[in-house]
């Protein structure tokens, strides 16, 4: 009786591992530096995004897929402190009227009373801890409450430093792992999962700026009702 010949085993090359990365979805990685920093600016800003601590996932994303973490996380870093500034001077000049336009009813109290009792842990708490810990109404408060701007960047920017950099270090130590894990579930809703979010940026976007024009109107009619009164007055 004739047997067949078992075929040979193929050796495990390192390709495999590039193969299986390769089933990423490509737009993720194709952001780069650029959206890095964009995605860490208005995830800090009064702007919303569709996924919260979506630098975070972007971060942790890029360097585990070879990015060079000595650049995206002072990437993500300093970008992060833009939006960050942007919204404590939206609050600073807003004052009132800001955190009633920008933070839930539900938020309100508790940000206001905790940036009046602890004016540094009010900022570096909720930037240094992930969803669900809000950060707009506290970077809101700190802004109209009359936290200094040295203050607030310095506090903002080394809670942001820590963060960025630890999830820039789970990206070394463990995100290969979590690619292989869900790289064929991400591949198969790539494009739909790019529709939605483009499409939410877009909407966040117009809403944020839509939201920052109403402000300014508000602050406009406010001058004119006191110029009235004080015309009035005089």
């Amino acid at each position: 009786m004739a047997f067949n010949p078992i075929p040979p085993l193929r050796p495990l090359h390192f390709h495999t591992l590039g193969m299986r990365l390769s089933l990423m979805p490509r737009w993720l990685t194709h952001l780069g530096l650029l959206g890095l920093f964009f995605v860490a600016v208005v995830d800090s800003s009064v702007i919303p995004l569709p996924l919260p601590g979506s630098t975070d996932l972007l971060l942790l994303w890029l360097v585990a897929h070879s990015g060079d973490p000595w650049l995206l996380a002072p990437c993500a870093i300093v970008g992060s402190i833009l939006g960050g500034y942007t919204t404590w001077q939206i609050g600073r000049r807003g004052g009132e009227a800001a955190l009633r336009r920008y933070v839930p009813r539900r938020f309100l109290g508790r940000a206001v009373g905790w940036v009046e009792r602890h004016r540094i842990l009010a900022v570096f708490l909720p930037a240094l801890l992930p969803p669900p810990i809000p950060l707009l109404p506290f970077a809101l408060a700190s802004g109209a409450l009359g936290v200094s701007r040295r203050r607030f960047l310095a506090v903002f920017g080394a809670a942001r430093s820590l963060r960025y950099c630890f999830i820039a270090w789970l990206g070394v130590a463990y995100g290969r792992k979590v690619l292989r894990l869900f790289s064929v579930s991400l591949q198969r809703w790539s494009f739909p999962l790019l529709c939605v979010f483009v499409a939410l940026l877009v909407g966040g976007g117009c809403f944020g700026i839509w939201k920052v024009r109403g402000l300014r109107k508000t602050d406009a009619a406010e001058r004119l009702a006191l110029l009235a009164s004080a015309a009035r007055a005089g």
